[in-house]
């Protein structure tokens, strides 16, 4: 695909996604509340991994850890 500036590839993004949606037969207003929804939802499954996600990981970790015979952290700084 030989794209002659930026502006024309993104262009072709945004038409390959009215097209894999199906969106390209609403009328313009249905477009904007499908696109609202869809940006809402996005940015909320985002947002929540960003908050969530590293909690949860920290907290696997300190539980295989201790079922692999890892020591509890205040038996590791008596030990230092």
């Amino acid at each position: 695909m030989n794209f002659k500036n930026f502006r024309d590839y993104l262009a072709w993004l945004y038409y390959q996604y009215l097209l894999v949606t199906g969106i390209y037969v609403l009328e313009p207003w249905e477009k904007s509340i499908f696109n609202s929804v869809l940006f809402s939802a996005f940015a909320m499954v985002v947002y929540t991994s960003y908050v969530f996600v590293p909690i949860h990981v920290r907290l696997a970790l300190e539980f295989f850890s201790a079922i692999c015979g890892g020591q509890p952290e205040s038996t590791m700084t008596l030990m230092n």
